[in-house]
């Protein structure tokens, strides 16, 4: 009795005993590989599968064996006719049995790619390509797609010695992976393919071929270009990703721009952000902005590769900047004025070690690459900020002001160190708030100014710095000029007729009218003293005449328009004061300024008798002191008068003579008769017109000159001495003049002066009571701890270093 092996290869050599899916198989083969597939035969083979869909499988692994055979003896001929039947009985066969002869298939794919022949591996990436566009009706419990996500990768970076068979096996590569991508992104068991193991793999694959762009020789016809069949499937990839699986996606992105080293230059970056933004969903923009991020692993880097990198975040912000919400807009910024002010201490330890070194020209190249980062950051963020809802600017501008190192503010006690409180950097974070405010159009200024945002931005025009004062006026005419106006008053000028401007204007509303009383004194007190600074140039005049126009237009009612004349009275009586020690280009720009305001405001508000006396006053100062009107003190040659005539009368503007212009209903002319004074505020105590590092060196200059010197302490006591000492004679003279003062003082005084003085005397009262409240009730704090006494044991009570006050002095 023969055993079962000797029957299985008697069997085997019998054909009419062979079963019939074998028998129909075979047929489907030539005698000669060259004839190719036997169509009739296939027919037969193909009519059978579907008549006894449980033969699938089996058809399927004999399909297989054969053509393992066939790659292993070489006969390629063979090998392409069973793939050709394979993929014939993929498309005819939708049943649930094609479950397993899918498995016999894609074995036989990867026997194909696992082979080097170039023409096997795009033999079976061309199936394995039909057989993703196939739609199954149930999904695959435990198909893989482990091993042609990497070796199609691997076919993506091909360096075959050939080049046409180079670009084959890589075009070849990128199919693949898009077939793999059609076939799991639709189906919900195959979300693991966005696990970042394969998406490692797949978008580097895509960016090696869209980074090389080079060919050696010509598209054929028919050719495919692997850099743009590649970016095509990248963007079908990111199209399909979907909320949670955006930070896999874009995350090989940037690791293959790093280790490529393709941010500086940063073209492919620019690219491929781009291709990234318009290619996901329009609502998952902001996961990719979050990328910033990304600049924290660069803090070393040169200064070059984290300007590509800003600059390709700002290409990322100009497409998706109105797609982004909450606190997203809120966290970039934060990540990106970190790195500016770490821009600037990088900047600043350059200038040190090149002050100390003699690589002066080394240094002056590292000092302009952290310019170009500073302003890349500065340009994103302003674009940023531009793109954004009203609303959401209003908070990015508070968020700022509360990055710039201000004296005197309650952000001030963590930016004492390094180079936060140079000019530079403050004029870096203001930079930023024109553009942010660029286009913004608030229905009330008290929404628009807030006060934690107000009162920052006019301790900085208080600076000795005319640069920080003009982007501070630039920011005020961003957000007071909520009708586009200021285009049309650009540059000050007398103005011959201002209704040919076609000024746009609309009735001051109620919140507009309580916040000019509640912040009106403190604008027109910043405008003053900002006239009055002595490095003031023609661009600060202008700005400050269109500060003073735009809020006639926007802001002035009848009690506005009567303050606003107060205070050109007073900057042209304090141009011409003595006590100043001015200089007289500040002095003429001065009236000039006011001469170019006043004949802009009699027009606006439409008085005959005032535009008459203003006229008056230019047409004497055009004869006889043309250095008073701005077309002649700002021309580059112009020459100064060595004094002011005070007693011409007729070459200033008189308050008695408006007072009398505006005499009747609507205005309160009486009140032109009370002098505009500036208030005092804590500004002038904290002396926040000096930047912090002047203010802390100027503390220190005062008391090193107020102690008292050696030779001084050892004074000769001599009889004349205590003779002076007792004397009181004089001192009761100097009380009695002193009395008199106060009373007259308080007699003749307008109210606005005994009101500012009151109040500061009041504030300074406040302020000591509060400090000796603060002493009497508790001792001071001490970070060992406090020992008390309860039920007869001690205990002490530690205090947090952050709670404890130390003066100003103290605090480095």
């Amino acid at each position: 009795i023969p055993t079962k092996p000797t029957q299985k290869r008697v069997c085997g050599c019998c054909g009419p005993l062979r079963p019939r899916y074998k028998r129909l198989v075979d047929n489907i083969f030539p005698e000669d590989p060259k004839d190719g597939l036997s169509k009739s035969d296939m027919e037969k083979l193909t009519f059978y599968a579907v008549s006894a869909p449980e033969k699938l499988d089996r058809i399927g692994a004999y399909l297989a064996e054969r053509l393992s055979r066939d790659v292993v003896r070489h006969r390629y001929g063979y090998v392409v006719i069973a793939m050709e039947a394979l993929d014939q009985l993929l498309m005819a066969c939708h049943s649930q049995s094609i479950k397993p002869f899918v498995e016999s298939f894609l074995h036989m794919v990867a026997k194909l790619l696992e082979s080097r022949e170039p023409d096997l591996q795009v033999l079976g990436t061309n199936s394995f390509v039909k057989f993703a566009n196939i739609e199954e009706d149930t999904p695959s419990y435990h198909r893989r797609y482990d091993f042609f996500v990497s070796q199609f990768s691997a076919m993506c970076h091909s360096t075959h010695e050939v080049p046409e068979t180079r670009t084959r096996i890589r075009v070849a590569g990128i199919k693949g992976l898009q077939g793999v991508v059609r076939k799991t992104v639709n189906d919900e068991l195959q979300a693991i393919i966005w696990e970042p193991q394969h998406m490692d793999k797949l978008i580097p694959s895509m960016l090696f071929n869209m980074q090389d762009t080079r060919r050696p020789e010509p598209v054929r016809d028919g050719d495919e270009n692997p850099a743009a069949l590649a970016e095509s499937c990248f963007r079908e990839l990111l199209g399909r990703a979907a909320y949670g699986n955006m930070n896999n996606a874009v995350r090989p992105v940037l690791v293959h721009l790093d280790s490529h080293h393709l941010w500086d230059p940063n073209e492919f970056a620019v690219s491929c952000f781009r291709i990234v933004m318009y290619s996901i969903q329009a609502q998952h923009s902001h996961h990719v902005i979050q990328q910033v991020n990304h600049l924290d692993h660069h803090n070393k880097n040169t200064p070059r590769v984290r300007a590509g990198i800003v600059q390709v975040l700002l290409e990322t912000v100009a497409i998706a900047a109105k797609g982004s919400v909450g606190p997203t807009v809120l966290e970039v910024f934060n990540t990106l004025l970190k790195h500016l002010r770490m821009s600037v201490d990088f900047e600043l330890g350059e200038t040190s070690r090149r002050n100390s070194s003699s690589s002066v020209s080394s240094g002056r190249g590292k000092e302009s690459e952290e310019r170009i980062v500073q302003n890349a950051i500065i340009q994103t963020i302003g674009f940023f900020g531009g793109n954004l809802p009203d609303y959401q600017r209003a908070e990015v501008m508070m968020f700022v002001m509360g990055k710039v190192p201000v004296y005197g503010t309650p952000c001030h006690t963590p930016l004492l160190l390094g180079g936060l409180t140079s000019p530079w950097f403050q004029k870096s974070h203001l930079r930023l708030c024109p553009q942010v405010t660029s286009g913004f159009k608030s229905k009330s200024m008290a929404a628009a100014l807030p006060p934690p945002f107000l009162d920052p931005l006019f301790s900085i025009s208080l600076m000795e710095d005319s640069e920080l004062r003009q982007l501070v006026l630039e920011i005020l005419h961003n957000i007071i000029d909520r009708h586009d106006n200021r285009a049309k008053l650009r540059g000050i000028r007398i103005i011959p007729n201002v209704a040919a401007l076609k000024i746009k204007r609309e009735k001051i509303s109620k919140q507009d009218v309580a916040f000019m009383k509640k912040h009106g004194q403190q604008l027109y007190r910043h405008i003053y003293l900002g006239c009055k600074e002595e490095d003031n140039v023609h661009k600060n005049f202008e700005l400050l005449f269109t500060t003073l126009a735009t809020v006639t237009i926007e802001l002035a009612n009848e009690e506005v328009v009567i303050d606003l004349i107060r205070l050109a009275i007073a900057l042209q009586d304090m141009a011409l004061g003595s006590e100043e020690n001015m200089p007289m280009f500040i002095r003429c720009g001065i009236n000039a300024l006011v001469a170019a305001y006043l004949n802009f405001l009699s027009q606006m508000i439409a008085n005959p008798p005032f535009c008459q006396h203003v006229s008056k006053v230019i047409e004497l100062r055009n004869l006889d002191a043309p250095y008073l009107l701005p077309e002649h003190i700002f021309r580059d040659k112009c020459r100064l008068p060595e004094s002011l005539d005070k007693d011409d009368r007729q070459l200033y503007f008189q308050t008695a003579d408006m007072a009398e212009c505006l005499a009747g209903p609507g205005y309160n002319a009486e009140r032109l008769s009370i002098p505009y004074i500036p208030q005092v505020t804590d500004e002038d105590r904290l002396t926040r017109r000096k930047s912090f590092v002047d203010t802390i060196s100027l503390q220190v200059d005062i008391m090193s000159n107020s102690l008292p010197d050696k030779s001084q302490l050892a004074e000769e006591i001599t009889f004349e001495t205590l003779k002076k000492a007792i004397d009181t004679t004089g001192l009761e003279e100097q009380e009695r003049e002193k009395r008199r003062q106060v009373m007259e003082k308080f007699q003749k005084a307008p109210f606005e002066e005994i009101a500012a003085h009151c109040e500061s005397k009041a504030n300074m009262l406040h302020d000591r009571l509060a400090q000796i409240f603060e002493l009497t009730i508790r001792p001071p704090p001490s970070p060992s701890g406090v020992v008390s006494i309860s039920a007869g044991h001690t205990q002490h009570q530690s205090v947090p270093i952050y709670e404890m006050k130390f003066p100003d002095l103290c605090v480095y």
